[in-house]
Protein backbone atom coordinates (compact mmCIF):
# COMPACT_ATOMS: atom_id res chain seq x y z
CA UNK A 1 0.00 0.00 0.00
CA UNK A 2 1.03 3.63 -0.41
CA UNK A 3 1.93 5.63 2.69
CA UNK A 4 -1.37 7.37 3.38
CA UNK A 5 -0.05 10.33 5.38
CA UNK A 6 3.36 10.77 3.71
CA UNK A 7 5.30 10.60 6.98
CA UNK A 8 8.39 8.55 7.67
CA UNK A 9 10.76 7.76 10.49
CA UNK A 10 14.40 6.70 10.77
CA UNK A 11 15.82 3.88 12.86
CA UNK A 12 19.56 3.63 13.43
CA UNK A 13 21.10 0.18 13.30
CA UNK A 14 24.29 -1.70 12.66
CA UNK A 15 24.78 -5.22 11.40
CA UNK A 16 27.75 -7.54 11.38
CA UNK A 17 29.13 -8.83 8.07
CA UNK A 18 32.14 -10.65 9.52
CA UNK A 19 33.15 -11.40 13.10
CA UNK A 20 34.20 -8.04 14.50
CA UNK A 21 33.17 -5.97 11.46
CA UNK A 22 29.94 -4.00 11.72
CA UNK A 23 28.26 -1.75 9.15
CA UNK A 24 26.22 1.32 10.22
CA UNK A 25 22.88 1.75 8.49
CA UNK A 26 19.63 3.71 8.61
CA UNK A 27 16.18 2.19 8.19
CA UNK A 28 13.51 4.53 6.78
CA UNK A 29 9.95 3.37 7.46
CA UNK A 30 6.48 4.77 6.90
CA UNK A 31 5.05 5.87 10.25
CA UNK A 32 2.06 3.66 9.62
CA UNK A 33 2.52 0.44 7.71
CA UNK A 34 0.34 -2.62 7.34
CA UNK A 35 0.69 -5.77 5.32
CA UNK A 36 3.62 -6.46 3.02
CA UNK A 37 5.34 -3.51 1.33
CA UNK A 38 8.26 -3.06 -1.10
CA UNK A 39 11.78 -2.76 0.30
CA UNK A 40 14.72 -0.95 -1.26
CA UNK A 41 18.42 -1.10 -0.33
CA UNK A 42 20.14 2.19 -1.11
CA UNK A 43 23.90 2.03 -1.50
CA UNK A 44 26.28 4.99 -1.83
CA UNK A 45 29.40 5.63 -3.83
CA UNK A 46 32.66 7.47 -3.28
CA UNK A 47 31.37 10.23 -1.03
CA UNK A 48 34.05 9.94 1.63
CA UNK A 49 33.03 12.83 3.92
CA UNK A 50 29.26 12.22 3.91
CA UNK A 51 28.72 8.56 3.06
CA UNK A 52 25.20 7.54 3.96
CA UNK A 53 24.42 11.16 4.94
CA UNK A 54 24.74 12.46 1.36
CA UNK A 55 21.76 14.74 0.74
CA UNK A 56 20.72 13.16 -2.57
CA UNK A 57 20.69 9.76 -0.87
CA UNK A 58 18.68 10.93 2.12
CA UNK A 59 16.07 12.47 -0.18
CA UNK A 60 15.79 9.21 -2.10
CA UNK A 61 15.25 7.19 1.06
CA UNK A 62 12.76 9.69 2.53
CA UNK A 63 10.75 9.66 -0.71
CA UNK A 64 10.69 5.89 -0.80
CA UNK A 65 9.36 5.74 2.76
CA UNK A 66 6.77 8.44 2.00
CA UNK A 67 5.52 6.22 -0.80
CA UNK A 68 5.01 3.32 1.58
CA UNK A 69 8.32 1.52 1.09
CA UNK A 70 10.90 0.43 3.65
CA UNK A 71 14.30 1.85 2.66
CA UNK A 72 17.66 0.75 4.01
CA UNK A 73 20.48 3.29 3.74
CA UNK A 74 23.76 1.39 4.24
CA UNK A 75 27.23 2.83 4.72
CA UNK A 76 29.93 1.80 2.25
CA UNK A 77 33.28 0.43 3.30
CA UNK A 78 35.76 3.31 3.31
CA UNK A 79 33.12 6.06 3.23
CA UNK A 80 31.34 8.24 5.77
CA UNK A 81 31.56 6.63 9.19
CA UNK A 82 33.87 3.96 7.76
CA UNK A 83 36.27 6.48 6.23
CA UNK A 84 39.52 5.27 7.80
CA UNK A 85 42.96 4.36 6.47
CA UNK A 86 42.45 0.66 7.15
CA UNK A 87 39.32 0.80 4.98
CA UNK A 88 41.03 2.50 2.04
CA UNK A 89 39.79 0.64 -1.02
CA UNK A 90 43.32 -0.12 -2.16
CA UNK A 91 43.91 -1.97 1.13
CA UNK A 92 41.33 -4.65 0.30
CA UNK A 93 44.02 -6.28 -1.86
CA UNK A 94 45.91 -7.20 1.30
CA UNK A 95 43.26 -9.89 1.68
CA UNK A 96 43.99 -11.07 -1.87
CA UNK A 97 47.64 -11.58 -0.97
CA UNK A 98 46.48 -13.81 1.91
CA UNK A 99 44.32 -15.92 -0.42
CA UNK A 100 41.02 -14.44 0.82
CA UNK A 101 39.04 -12.44 -1.72
CA UNK A 102 39.27 -8.74 -0.96
CA UNK A 103 35.96 -8.39 -2.74
CA UNK A 104 34.23 -10.61 -0.15
CA UNK A 105 33.58 -7.94 2.54
CA UNK A 106 31.94 -5.72 -0.09
CA UNK A 107 29.64 -8.51 -1.20
CA UNK A 108 28.84 -9.57 2.37
CA UNK A 109 27.97 -5.98 3.32
CA UNK A 110 25.34 -5.96 0.57
CA UNK A 111 24.11 -9.51 1.13
CA UNK A 112 23.65 -8.94 4.86
CA UNK A 113 21.91 -5.65 4.08
CA UNK A 114 19.32 -7.57 2.11
CA UNK A 115 19.03 -10.00 5.01
CA UNK A 116 18.23 -7.08 7.30
CA UNK A 117 15.62 -5.67 4.93
CA UNK A 118 13.91 -8.98 4.29
CA UNK A 119 13.79 -9.83 7.97
CA UNK A 120 11.43 -6.90 8.48
CA UNK A 121 7.94 -8.14 9.33
CA UNK A 122 6.39 -6.00 6.61
CA UNK A 123 8.92 -6.81 3.85
CA UNK A 124 7.47 -8.15 0.61
CA UNK A 125 10.02 -10.63 -0.82
CA UNK A 126 8.47 -10.20 -4.26
CA UNK A 127 9.28 -6.48 -4.34
CA UNK A 128 12.95 -5.96 -3.50
CA UNK A 129 14.91 -3.10 -5.08
CA UNK A 130 18.51 -1.85 -5.03
CA UNK A 131 19.71 1.55 -6.24
CA UNK A 132 22.91 3.57 -6.03
CA UNK A 133 25.23 6.05 -7.74
CA UNK A 134 28.80 5.55 -8.98
CA UNK A 135 30.46 3.06 -6.64
CA UNK A 136 26.92 2.54 -5.44
CA UNK A 137 25.94 1.81 -9.04
CA UNK A 138 28.69 -0.81 -9.10
CA UNK A 139 27.35 -2.28 -5.85
CA UNK A 140 23.86 -2.26 -7.29
CA UNK A 141 24.63 -4.38 -10.35
CA UNK A 142 27.04 -6.61 -8.42
CA UNK A 143 24.55 -7.66 -5.75
CA UNK A 144 21.47 -7.53 -7.99
CA UNK A 145 22.90 -9.84 -10.65
CA UNK A 146 24.22 -12.38 -8.14
CA UNK A 147 21.44 -12.37 -5.52
CA UNK A 148 18.13 -13.37 -7.07
CA UNK A 149 16.21 -11.98 -4.11
CA UNK A 150 16.57 -8.62 -5.85
CA UNK A 151 13.62 -8.09 -8.18
CA UNK A 152 14.35 -4.51 -9.35
CA UNK A 153 17.65 -2.75 -9.88
CA UNK A 154 18.72 0.78 -10.78
CA UNK A 155 22.49 1.22 -11.08
CA UNK A 156 23.34 4.87 -11.80
CA UNK A 157 26.62 5.69 -13.57
CA UNK A 158 28.28 2.76 -11.86
CA UNK A 159 30.01 0.55 -14.38
CA UNK A 160 30.81 -0.31 -17.97
CA UNK A 161 32.13 -3.35 -19.77
CA UNK A 162 35.77 -4.29 -19.26
CA UNK A 163 36.12 -4.00 -23.04
CA UNK A 164 34.72 -0.47 -22.91
CA UNK A 165 37.23 0.47 -20.21
CA UNK A 166 40.17 -0.51 -22.38
CA UNK A 167 39.20 2.28 -24.76
CA UNK A 168 37.82 4.75 -22.19
CA UNK A 169 40.31 5.12 -19.39
CA UNK A 170 37.96 7.31 -17.36
CA UNK A 171 36.09 4.09 -16.57
CA UNK A 172 39.01 2.19 -15.04
CA UNK A 173 37.67 1.08 -11.68
CA UNK A 174 39.09 0.85 -8.19
CA UNK A 175 40.00 -2.41 -6.47
CA UNK A 176 36.46 -3.51 -5.70
CA UNK A 177 35.22 -2.61 -9.18
CA UNK A 178 38.08 -4.53 -10.81
CA UNK A 179 38.43 -7.59 -8.56
CA UNK A 180 41.12 -10.14 -9.17
CA UNK A 181 40.25 -12.68 -11.91
CA UNK A 182 36.70 -11.38 -12.38
CA UNK A 183 37.09 -10.88 -16.14
CA UNK A 184 38.09 -14.54 -16.51
CA UNK A 185 34.57 -15.44 -15.37
CA UNK A 186 32.24 -12.61 -16.38
CA UNK A 187 32.17 -9.12 -17.83
CA UNK A 188 29.81 -6.47 -16.54
CA UNK A 189 27.83 -6.97 -19.74
CA UNK A 190 27.12 -10.49 -18.52
CA UNK A 191 26.09 -9.28 -15.06
CA UNK A 192 23.60 -6.95 -16.74
CA UNK A 193 22.20 -9.80 -18.83
CA UNK A 194 21.93 -11.94 -15.69
CA UNK A 195 19.24 -9.57 -14.44
CA UNK A 196 16.77 -11.01 -16.96
CA UNK A 197 13.82 -11.16 -16.53
CA UNK A 198 13.95 -8.96 -13.42
CA UNK A 199 13.17 -5.24 -13.71
CA UNK A 200 16.31 -3.33 -14.69
CA UNK A 201 16.79 0.41 -15.18
CA UNK A 202 20.21 1.48 -16.46
CA UNK A 203 20.82 5.18 -15.76
CA UNK A 204 23.77 7.07 -17.20
CA UNK A 205 24.65 10.75 -17.56
CA UNK A 206 25.29 12.42 -20.89
CA UNK A 207 28.20 14.63 -19.79
CA UNK A 208 29.50 12.63 -16.85
CA UNK A 209 32.54 14.40 -15.42
CA UNK A 210 33.72 11.34 -13.55
CA UNK A 211 33.22 8.11 -15.43
CA UNK A 212 30.81 5.90 -17.35
CA UNK A 213 29.42 8.60 -19.63
CA UNK A 214 26.30 7.41 -21.42
CA UNK A 215 27.77 7.82 -24.91
CA UNK A 216 30.20 4.93 -24.53
CA UNK A 217 29.04 3.00 -21.45
CA UNK A 218 25.34 2.34 -21.99
CA UNK A 219 24.85 0.74 -25.42
CA UNK A 220 27.21 -2.25 -25.04
CA UNK A 221 25.33 -3.21 -21.87
CA UNK A 222 21.95 -2.94 -23.58
CA UNK A 223 23.16 -4.87 -26.63
CA UNK A 224 24.24 -7.79 -24.44
CA UNK A 225 21.33 -7.78 -22.00
CA UNK A 226 18.45 -7.29 -24.44
CA UNK A 227 18.63 -10.78 -26.00
CA UNK A 228 18.44 -12.34 -22.53
CA UNK A 229 15.32 -10.32 -21.69
CA UNK A 230 13.87 -11.19 -25.10
CA UNK A 231 14.44 -14.87 -24.34
CA UNK A 232 12.13 -14.48 -21.35
CA UNK A 233 9.69 -12.39 -23.43
CA UNK A 234 10.25 -9.56 -20.95
CA UNK A 235 12.02 -6.89 -22.99
CA UNK A 236 9.86 -4.21 -21.36
CA UNK A 237 11.54 -5.01 -18.03
CA UNK A 238 14.85 -3.68 -19.38
CA UNK A 239 14.92 0.10 -19.65
CA UNK A 240 17.46 2.89 -19.71
CA UNK A 241 17.60 6.58 -18.94
CA UNK A 242 20.10 9.20 -20.05
CA UNK A 243 20.25 12.20 -17.76
CA UNK A 244 20.73 15.66 -19.31
CA UNK A 245 19.88 17.82 -16.28
CA UNK A 246 22.45 18.35 -14.90
CA UNK A 247 24.07 15.63 -17.04
CA UNK A 248 27.08 15.36 -14.76
CA UNK A 249 27.90 12.54 -12.31
CA UNK A 250 24.72 12.60 -10.25
CA UNK A 251 21.67 10.96 -8.69
CA UNK A 252 19.78 14.24 -8.50
CA UNK A 253 16.08 14.97 -9.00
CA UNK A 254 15.69 13.85 -12.62
CA UNK A 255 17.42 10.53 -11.97
CA UNK A 256 15.55 10.02 -8.69
CA UNK A 257 12.17 10.65 -10.33
CA UNK A 258 13.07 8.18 -13.06
CA UNK A 259 13.66 5.62 -10.31
CA UNK A 260 10.33 6.49 -8.66
CA UNK A 261 8.55 5.90 -11.99
CA UNK A 262 10.29 2.53 -12.24
CA UNK A 263 9.20 1.63 -8.72
CA UNK A 264 5.65 2.71 -9.52
CA UNK A 265 5.55 0.66 -12.70
CA UNK A 266 6.79 -2.57 -11.18
CA UNK A 267 5.96 -2.34 -7.46
CA UNK A 268 2.66 -0.41 -7.64
CA UNK A 269 1.22 -1.56 -10.96
CA UNK A 270 -2.39 -0.53 -11.42
CA UNK A 271 -2.41 2.01 -8.57
CA UNK A 272 -3.37 5.26 -10.22
CA UNK A 273 -2.63 7.35 -7.15
CA UNK A 274 1.11 6.65 -7.39
CA UNK A 275 2.92 9.91 -8.20
CA UNK A 276 6.54 9.83 -9.41
CA UNK A 277 7.16 13.51 -8.72
CA UNK A 278 9.58 14.01 -5.87
CA UNK A 279 7.98 14.96 -2.57
CA UNK A 280 9.77 18.05 -1.24
CA UNK A 281 11.66 16.94 1.86
CA UNK A 282 14.68 19.22 2.16
CA UNK A 283 13.64 20.23 5.67
CA UNK A 284 13.93 16.60 6.76
CA UNK A 285 17.56 16.17 5.62
CA UNK A 286 19.81 15.64 8.64
CA UNK A 287 23.49 16.24 9.30
CA UNK A 288 25.97 13.38 9.24
CA UNK A 289 26.43 13.86 12.98
CA UNK A 290 22.71 13.39 13.54
CA UNK A 291 22.78 10.21 11.46
CA UNK A 292 25.89 8.76 13.10
CA UNK A 293 25.47 5.21 14.38
CA UNK A 294 27.53 4.01 17.38
CA UNK A 295 30.15 1.45 16.33
CA UNK A 296 32.48 -0.77 18.38
CA UNK A 297 35.78 0.96 19.12
CA UNK A 298 37.64 -2.08 17.81
CA UNK A 299 35.60 -2.45 14.62
CA UNK A 300 37.64 -4.44 12.11
CA UNK A 301 38.87 -3.14 8.74
CA UNK A 302 40.72 -4.58 5.75
CA UNK A 303 44.09 -4.18 7.42
CA UNK A 304 43.11 -5.76 10.74
CA UNK A 305 41.44 -8.65 8.91
CA UNK A 306 44.64 -9.22 6.93
CA UNK A 307 46.77 -8.92 10.08
CA UNK A 308 44.76 -11.78 11.58
CA UNK A 309 45.14 -13.88 8.43
CA UNK A 310 48.94 -13.56 8.15
CA UNK A 311 49.41 -15.11 11.59
CA UNK A 312 48.85 -18.55 10.06
CA UNK A 313 50.64 -17.96 6.75
CA UNK A 314 52.23 -19.52 4.81
CA UNK A 315 50.26 -22.64 5.56
CA UNK A 316 53.30 -24.83 4.85
CA UNK A 317 56.77 -23.70 5.86
CA UNK A 318 60.03 -25.14 4.60
CA UNK A 319 60.46 -28.88 5.18
CA UNK A 320 63.13 -29.99 7.62
CA UNK A 321 65.53 -30.96 4.84
CA UNK A 322 66.15 -29.39 1.45
CA UNK A 323 65.62 -31.52 -1.63
CA UNK A 324 65.59 -30.83 -5.34
CA UNK A 325 62.18 -32.50 -5.46
CA UNK A 326 60.79 -29.79 -3.17
CA UNK A 327 62.30 -26.96 -5.20
CA UNK A 328 61.00 -28.45 -8.47
CA UNK A 329 57.51 -28.80 -7.01
CA UNK A 330 57.65 -25.29 -5.51
CA UNK A 331 58.68 -23.85 -8.85
CA UNK A 332 55.65 -25.39 -10.55
CA UNK A 333 53.29 -24.10 -7.88
CA UNK A 334 54.84 -20.63 -8.07
CA UNK A 335 54.47 -20.54 -11.86
CA UNK A 336 50.73 -21.15 -11.50
CA UNK A 337 50.29 -18.58 -8.75
CA UNK A 338 51.97 -15.77 -10.69
CA UNK A 339 50.69 -17.01 -14.07
CA UNK A 340 54.22 -17.16 -15.46
CA UNK A 341 54.82 -16.97 -19.22
CA UNK A 342 57.55 -18.53 -21.33
CA UNK A 343 58.27 -15.43 -23.39
CA UNK A 344 60.70 -15.29 -26.31
CA UNK A 345 62.86 -12.22 -26.90
CA UNK A 346 63.76 -10.44 -30.10
CA UNK A 347 66.09 -7.43 -29.94
CA UNK A 348 66.21 -4.28 -31.99
CA UNK A 349 69.66 -2.74 -31.49
CA UNK A 350 70.48 0.89 -32.10
CA UNK A 351 74.02 1.88 -33.19
CA UNK A 352 76.56 1.62 -30.34
CA UNK A 353 78.15 4.65 -28.71
CA UNK A 354 81.08 5.18 -26.35
CA UNK A 355 81.99 7.53 -23.52
CA UNK A 356 85.60 7.10 -22.50
CA UNK A 357 86.22 3.38 -22.01
CA UNK A 358 82.52 2.58 -21.55
CA UNK A 359 80.67 1.30 -24.61
CA UNK A 360 76.91 1.13 -24.77
CA UNK A 361 74.03 0.31 -27.01
CA UNK A 362 70.33 0.97 -26.66
CA UNK A 363 68.00 -1.98 -27.15
CA UNK A 364 64.30 -2.45 -27.66
CA UNK A 365 63.52 -5.95 -26.45
CA UNK A 366 60.34 -7.44 -27.85
CA UNK A 367 59.28 -9.84 -25.10
CA UNK A 368 56.64 -12.17 -26.42
CA UNK A 369 54.01 -10.60 -28.65
CA UNK A 370 52.75 -8.27 -25.95
CA UNK A 371 55.66 -6.30 -24.51
CA UNK A 372 58.52 -4.02 -25.44
CA UNK A 373 61.15 -3.64 -22.71
CA UNK A 374 63.64 -0.75 -23.06
CA UNK A 375 67.24 -1.64 -22.16
CA UNK A 376 70.79 -0.36 -22.34
CA UNK A 377 73.79 -2.70 -22.54
CA UNK A 378 77.11 -1.39 -21.19
CA UNK A 379 80.64 -2.74 -21.09
CA UNK A 380 83.89 -1.22 -19.85
CA UNK A 381 87.31 -1.68 -21.37
CA UNK A 382 88.41 -4.18 -23.98
CA UNK A 383 88.41 -7.33 -21.86
CA UNK A 384 85.62 -9.83 -22.47
CA UNK A 385 83.19 -9.41 -19.55
CA UNK A 386 83.34 -12.26 -17.07
CA UNK A 387 79.60 -12.11 -16.27
CA UNK A 388 76.37 -10.40 -17.31
CA UNK A 389 74.34 -8.50 -14.73
CA UNK A 390 70.72 -7.71 -15.54
CA UNK A 391 69.99 -4.61 -13.44
CA UNK A 392 66.47 -3.58 -12.54
CA UNK A 393 65.57 -0.78 -10.13
CA UNK A 394 62.28 0.27 -8.55
CA UNK A 395 62.81 3.88 -9.68
CA UNK A 396 63.87 2.90 -13.18
CA UNK A 397 67.22 1.98 -14.67
CA UNK A 398 68.40 5.60 -14.70
CA UNK A 399 68.37 5.52 -10.88
CA UNK A 400 70.83 2.60 -10.77
CA UNK A 401 73.92 4.53 -11.95
CA UNK A 402 76.06 3.73 -8.90
CA UNK A 403 75.22 0.04 -9.04
CA UNK A 404 75.92 -0.04 -12.77
CA UNK A 405 79.27 1.70 -12.26
CA UNK A 406 80.26 -0.80 -9.55
CA UNK A 407 79.40 -3.77 -11.74
CA UNK A 408 81.28 -2.34 -14.72
CA UNK A 409 84.33 -1.84 -12.51
CA UNK A 410 84.03 -5.47 -11.42
CA UNK A 411 84.26 -6.54 -15.07
CA UNK A 412 80.59 -7.27 -15.68
CA UNK A 413 78.54 -6.65 -18.76
CA UNK A 414 75.51 -4.68 -17.57
CA UNK A 415 72.08 -4.93 -19.12
CA UNK A 416 69.89 -2.34 -17.41
CA UNK A 417 66.19 -2.88 -18.14
CA UNK A 418 62.82 -1.36 -17.29
CA UNK A 419 60.21 -4.15 -17.15
CA UNK A 420 56.46 -3.67 -17.07
CA UNK A 421 55.36 -0.79 -14.87
CA UNK A 422 58.87 0.47 -14.07
CA UNK A 423 60.96 3.41 -15.25
CA UNK A 424 60.51 4.07 -18.96
CA UNK A 425 57.84 1.34 -19.00
CA UNK A 426 55.80 3.09 -16.33
CA UNK A 427 52.28 4.06 -17.41
CA UNK A 428 52.05 7.88 -17.30
CA UNK A 429 48.69 8.16 -15.55
CA UNK A 430 46.28 5.89 -13.66
CA UNK A 431 49.05 3.32 -13.66
CA UNK A 432 47.83 1.22 -10.73
CA UNK A 433 44.35 1.01 -12.26
CA UNK A 434 45.92 -0.79 -15.22
CA UNK A 435 47.65 -3.13 -12.78
CA UNK A 436 44.24 -3.92 -11.31
CA UNK A 437 42.85 -4.55 -14.79
CA UNK A 438 45.79 -6.86 -15.54
CA UNK A 439 44.91 -8.90 -12.44
CA UNK A 440 41.21 -8.88 -13.34
CA UNK A 441 41.92 -10.62 -16.66
CA UNK A 442 43.92 -13.33 -14.88
CA UNK A 443 47.44 -11.97 -15.13
CA UNK A 444 49.63 -10.87 -12.23
CA UNK A 445 51.87 -7.77 -12.38
CA UNK A 446 54.75 -9.58 -10.65
CA UNK A 447 54.22 -12.56 -12.94
CA UNK A 448 54.61 -10.33 -15.98
CA UNK A 449 57.72 -8.64 -14.59
CA UNK A 450 59.34 -11.90 -13.49
CA UNK A 451 58.52 -13.59 -16.80
CA UNK A 452 60.08 -10.67 -18.68
CA UNK A 453 63.25 -10.87 -16.57
CA UNK A 454 63.45 -14.64 -16.98
CA UNK A 455 63.04 -14.32 -20.75
CA UNK A 456 65.73 -11.63 -20.93
CA UNK A 457 68.05 -13.88 -18.90
CA UNK A 458 67.50 -16.77 -21.35
CA UNK A 459 68.14 -14.44 -24.29
CA UNK A 460 71.33 -13.16 -22.63
CA UNK A 461 72.51 -16.72 -21.99
CA UNK A 462 72.07 -17.61 -25.65
CA UNK A 463 73.74 -14.39 -26.75
CA UNK A 464 76.75 -14.84 -24.47
CA UNK A 465 77.32 -18.59 -24.06
CA UNK A 466 79.30 -19.47 -20.98
CA UNK A 467 78.68 -16.13 -19.30
CA UNK A 468 77.27 -16.22 -15.79
CA UNK A 469 73.93 -14.40 -15.67
CA UNK A 470 72.86 -12.64 -12.51
CA UNK A 471 69.94 -10.39 -11.67
CA UNK A 472 70.71 -7.34 -9.55
CA UNK A 473 67.47 -5.88 -8.21
CA UNK A 474 67.13 -2.62 -6.29
CA UNK A 475 64.19 -1.72 -4.05
CA UNK A 476 61.38 -3.71 -2.44
CA UNK A 477 59.29 -4.18 -5.56
CA UNK A 478 62.05 -5.12 -7.97
CA UNK A 479 63.77 -7.32 -5.39
CA UNK A 480 60.49 -9.22 -5.19
CA UNK A 481 60.19 -9.49 -8.98
CA UNK A 482 63.84 -10.48 -9.32
CA UNK A 483 63.50 -13.17 -6.66
CA UNK A 484 60.40 -14.60 -8.36
CA UNK A 485 62.22 -14.56 -11.72
CA UNK A 486 65.18 -16.45 -10.27
CA UNK A 487 62.86 -19.01 -8.67
CA UNK A 488 61.07 -19.55 -12.00
CA UNK A 489 64.19 -19.77 -14.21
CA UNK A 490 66.73 -22.30 -12.85
CA UNK A 491 68.83 -22.65 -16.00
CA UNK A 492 69.49 -19.13 -17.26
CA UNK A 493 69.70 -17.23 -13.95
CA UNK A 494 72.81 -18.27 -12.04
CA UNK A 495 72.67 -15.78 -9.21
CA UNK A 496 70.48 -13.01 -7.78
CA UNK A 497 71.48 -9.99 -5.70
CA UNK A 498 68.70 -8.15 -3.87
CA UNK A 499 69.14 -4.67 -2.43
CA UNK A 500 66.34 -3.38 -0.21
CA UNK A 501 64.24 -6.54 -0.23
CA UNK A 502 61.43 -7.14 2.22
CA UNK A 503 62.26 -9.70 4.88
CA UNK A 504 58.76 -11.15 4.64
CA UNK A 505 55.64 -10.48 2.61
CA UNK A 506 53.85 -9.99 5.92
CA UNK A 507 55.44 -6.54 5.95
CA UNK A 508 53.09 -5.59 3.10
CA UNK A 509 50.22 -5.95 5.57
CA UNK A 510 52.12 -4.74 8.63
CA UNK A 511 53.11 -1.53 6.84
CA UNK A 512 49.57 -1.23 5.45
CA UNK A 513 50.61 -0.92 1.81
CA UNK A 514 47.95 -0.31 -0.82
CA UNK A 515 47.83 -1.79 -4.30
CA UNK A 516 48.08 1.77 -5.65
CA UNK A 517 51.57 1.99 -4.12
CA UNK A 518 53.14 -1.40 -4.84
CA UNK A 519 50.87 -3.50 -7.06
CA UNK A 520 53.38 -6.34 -7.53
CA UNK A 521 52.95 -7.51 -3.95
CA UNK A 522 49.24 -8.24 -4.14
CA UNK A 523 49.41 -11.51 -6.06
CA UNK A 524 46.33 -13.49 -5.11
CA UNK A 525 47.06 -16.32 -2.66
CA UNK A 526 50.84 -16.02 -2.84
CA UNK A 527 51.39 -15.70 0.90
CA UNK A 528 49.32 -18.82 1.50
CA UNK A 529 52.18 -20.82 -0.05
CA UNK A 530 55.26 -18.62 -0.38
CA UNK A 531 56.94 -16.03 1.76
CA UNK A 532 60.32 -14.48 0.92
CA UNK A 533 61.98 -17.43 2.69
CA UNK A 534 60.23 -20.01 0.50
CA UNK A 535 60.94 -18.04 -2.67
CA UNK A 536 64.65 -17.86 -1.81
CA UNK A 537 64.68 -21.58 -0.97
CA UNK A 538 63.26 -22.30 -4.43
CA UNK A 539 66.28 -20.58 -5.99
CA UNK A 540 68.75 -22.77 -4.04
CA UNK A 541 71.38 -24.09 -4.56
CA UNK A 542 72.01 -21.07 -6.81
CA UNK A 543 73.16 -17.98 -4.92
CA UNK A 544 70.71 -15.50 -3.47
CA UNK A 545 72.26 -12.52 -1.72
CA UNK A 546 70.21 -10.18 0.45
CA UNK A 547 72.31 -7.04 0.79
CA UNK A 548 72.08 -4.84 3.90
CA UNK A 549 69.97 -7.29 5.91
CA UNK A 550 68.39 -6.07 9.15
CA UNK A 551 67.40 -7.97 12.29
CA UNK A 552 63.96 -8.86 10.94
CA UNK A 553 65.51 -10.33 7.81
CA UNK A 554 68.09 -12.26 9.81
CA UNK A 555 65.30 -13.77 11.89
CA UNK A 556 63.00 -14.59 8.96
CA UNK A 557 65.70 -15.99 6.67
CA UNK A 558 67.97 -17.72 9.18
CA UNK A 559 66.86 -21.24 8.10
CA UNK A 560 68.24 -20.63 4.58
CA UNK A 561 71.82 -21.27 5.67
CA UNK A 562 71.03 -24.85 6.74
CA UNK A 563 68.90 -25.20 3.60
CA UNK A 564 71.97 -24.47 1.48
CA UNK A 565 74.02 -26.82 3.65
CA UNK A 566 71.64 -29.64 2.69
CA UNK A 567 72.68 -29.01 -0.92
CA UNK A 568 76.34 -29.22 0.12
CA UNK A 569 76.87 -25.45 0.02
CA UNK A 570 78.60 -23.59 2.85
CA UNK A 571 76.80 -20.39 2.08
CA UNK A 572 74.93 -17.64 3.92
CA UNK A 573 72.53 -15.58 1.78
CA UNK A 574 72.51 -12.70 4.27
CA UNK A 575 75.10 -9.98 3.71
Amino acid sequence: MLNPNGKSRIKKLRYQILPGLSIPALLYEPVKVTGKVPVVMNVNGHDRPNGKAAKYKQLRCINQAKRGMIALNVEWLGMGQLHAEGFGHYRMNQLDLCGTGGIAPFYLAMERGLDVLLSHEHADPERVGVAGLSGGGWQTIFISSLDTRVTLTNPVAGYSSFVTRIHNHSDLGDSEQTPCDMATVADYKHLTAMMAPRATLLTFNVADNCCFASGHALQPLVDTAEPAFRLYKQVDRLSSHVNHDPGSHNFEKDNRQTLYRMLGKHFYAGISSFDANEIASDDEVKTKEELSVPLPSDNADFNTLALDLIKELPRERLPAKATSEWTDSARQRLAKLVNAHDYKVDANELPPTSVGDVSGKLLKLSVGKEWTVPAVELTKGKETPKATSIVVAENGRVSAAKTVERLLNEGHRVLAVDPFYIGESKIPSRDFLFALLVAAVGERPVGIQASQLAAIARWSKQRHPGSEIQIVAIGERMSFAGLVAAALEPKAIDRVELRGSLATLKQVVEQNYGVNQKPEFFCFGLLETFDIRELAATVAPREVRFIDSDERMKSELAPLKSWYADFGEDYDPLQ
